[in-house]
């Protein structure tokens, strides 16, 4: 079944437990350091953060944290990831480890400078 969507990030950490929100709440502790610009929100139903675009999204999952920096966010860090599970996008962290913090907020900058540069591309077009 699908949730419906929340309104707002508390709300969608309230739908698990204790531990998966104390996962949940560390990144995102994690991009609001990172992503100082960025603003909080809730896209295709999960916690995204967004400055001209959304630059990254998270979710829990049943049995990881997924961590959705768009196709190019995976891509520039395939080296540091060979030991998660990736997909087009998407980023396996399993409950049981350590969320990998730092690598988090490294790629979370990545696609803000990425982001940034598209908007002046555009605007210089």
């Amino acid at each position: 079944m699908m949730n419906p969507k929340p309104t707002s990030v508390e709300e969608y950490f309230s739908w698990f437990s204790p531990e998966i929100q104390a996962k949940l709440q560390q990144i995102r502790d994690t991009l609001r350091a990172a992503l100082p610009g960025a603003k909080e929100v809730i896209s295709y139903h999960m916690p995204a953060f967004k400055t001209t675009e959304v630059l990254v999204y998270y979710a829990a999952a049943k049995s990881h944290l997924g961590y959705y920096p768009t196709n190019s966010g995976v891509e520039e860090f395939k080296k540091e990831l060979a030991e998660y599970v990736t997909s087009k996008g998407a980023i396996q962290f399993p409950y049981d480890r350590e969320l990998p913090l730092e690598l988090i907020a490294q790629i979370a900058q990545f696609r803000a400078e990425e982001a940034k540069f598209r908007a002046e591309q555009k605007k210089k077009r």
